[in-house]
């Protein structure tokens, strides 16, 4: 037998387990794809947009934004108040105004969950993914906390 040969096949097999073990070591993508309609009850907790925390200025008070986002039963829209005190969200409300009996669940059970995953974090420092099993609310809310921002900066 040729020994040459043989080495071939050894050398791509060798290849392919250092790709997939390098493959397995690396992270995932950012992103949710579970939709409003999904099963998943968990809460994700917000996430810094980058490892440097941002030093946004904005007046205390108290602000309200509305957002609209997709969702599965067509064109939604949730209403947020929040409380700032130096930059720090003190309190939150969430209302959404689904007619769908599906869209109302999802919005109350976000609005139920998003104070015990934003209060007492920095607005700048918040990215809201999925609460409480909602994740398509997120987008509004989101939207929603980036006028709010606007409108608080000093």
């Amino acid at each position: 037998m040729n020994t040459q040969r043989a080495k071939y096949p050894f050398a791509i097999l060798t290849g392919l387990t250092l790709v997939g073990a390098l493959a397995g070591c690396s992270t995932a993508a950012d992103g949710d794809t579970t939709s409003d309609s999904g099963t998943d009850t968990s809460t994700t907790a917000p996430e810094a947009s980058d490892s440097t925390p941002t030093t946004g200025s904005y007046t205390d008070g108290e602000y309200t934004e509305s957002a609209e986002y997709e969702s599965p039963n067509g064109t939604e829209e949730v209403t947020v108040t929040v409380t700032l005190a130096d930059g720090v969200i003190t309190a939150v409300e969430a209302v959404g105004d689904g007619d769908n009996p599906n869209s109302k669940r999802y919005q109350t059970e976000f609005a139920d969950g998003i104070g015990d995953v934003v209060v007492g974090k920095n607005i700048d420092d918040i990215s809201v993914d999925k609460v409480a099993g909602s994740s398509l609310t997120s987008d509004g809310f989101n939207a929603a906390i980036e006028e709010i921002k606007a409108d608080a900066a000093s």
